[in-house]
C-alpha cells in the first residue's frame, strides 16, 4: 500500500507540468495509471489537453476517465510526457518496458519537449541492470536474434547473460506487444555502460527496440509515502 502511495504522490507532482492547451504523451504502467487518472479529473475540472497513448491498456484508460486523445498520426510534436520506469539511475538513464509497451514508449518519448519521469523510491538505482532489460523483436527468427542479445551483454560486460522469452503466465504463450512483437527480457543484473549495450542492440537484426532510454528524460519524480522528491538535469 505504502508504494501504491509514492506512485500516486509522484504521478500528482507531475500535474504541475501539465498547462492549459498541450499535448500530453500518456506512459503506461501503474504509476502512469495513477497519472492518467488525475489528469481525468483535471479534465472534468476544465483542464484542456489532447493525450497521446502509449498502449492500448492506457488508451482504454484514458477513454474512461475521459481524457480526450489525438493519434500518433495527427501530430508532430508532444509538449510533455509522463511516464514511468523500472529503473532511472542518477543521469537520469532509464530501463523500460516491463509492461511491454518499449516501443511506443520511446516513439512518445523521443518526439516529446520533455519528459517526466514519476516512480517510486524502489525504482532510484544506482546502476542499471537489476530489473531484467526488455527487448522487442520480430517473431521471424527470434531464436537467433536471442543469441546474438546474449552476445551483446557478454560483449558489453554486463554481469549477466541470461535472456528469454517473456511469456504470459496462465497460457505460458510467448507475449504479443501491441506491435505485433514478442519481447526478450535480457537478465543483465549489472550494465557498466548503458550507451554502450543500447547501441550493441541496436545493430542486431531482428531487434525492433530495447528498453534503454538514454538522453530523453529532463525531470525525475520520485514519489514517497508523504509527497515527492523532483530532481532536474
Amino acid at each position: 500500500m505504502s508504494g501504491d502511495i509514492a506512485k500516486f504522490n509522484a504521478a500528482q507532482a507531475a500535474l504541475d507540468y501539465v498547462k492549459d492547451g498541450m499535448v500530453v504523451g500518456l506512459g503506461t504502467g501503474s504509476t502512469s495509471a495513477h497519472f492518467v487518472r488525475q489528469l481525468g479529473e483535471r479534465v472534468r475540472q476544465g483542464l484542456r489537453v489532447k493525450g497521446v497513448p502509449t498502449s492500448e491498456a492506457t488508451r482504454n484508460l484514458a477513454e474512461q476517465v475521459g481524457v480526450p486523445l489525438l493519434e500518433i498520426s495527427q501530430i508532430t510534436s508532444i509538449d510533455v510526457d509522463v511516464d514511468g520506469a523500472d529503473e532511472v539511475d542518477h543521469q537520469f538513464r532509464l530501463i523500460k518496458g516491463g509492461g511491454g509497451a518499449l516501443l511506443r514508449e520511446k516513439i512518445v518519448a523521443a518526439a516529446s519537449k520533455m519528459m517526466v519521469v514519476i516512480a517510486d523510491e524502489t525504482k532510484w538505482v544506482e546502476t542499471l541492470g537489476d530489473f531484467p532489460l526488455p527487448v522487442e523483436v520480430t517473431r521471424f527468427g527470434f531464436a537467433l536474434t536471442q543469441e546474438r542479445v546474449v552476445q551483446a551483454l557478454r560483449a558489453t560486460g554486463c554481469a549477466g547473460d541470461e535472456v528469454v522469452l517473456r511469456v504470459s503466465g496462465k497460457a505460458n504463450e510467448p507475449v504479443i506487444t501491441d506491435g505485433g512483437n514478442y519481447i526478450l527480457d535480457a537478465h543483465a543484473k549489472r550494465i557498466p555502460d548503458p550507451a554502450k549495450l543500447g547501441a550493441a542492440l541496436k545493430e542486431i537484426a531482428g531487434v525492433v527496440e530495447h528498453g534503454l532510454f538514454i538522453g530523453l528524460s529532463q525531470v525525475v519524480i520520485i514519489g514517497k509515502a508523504k509527497g515527492a522528491d523532483v530532481k532536474t538535469l
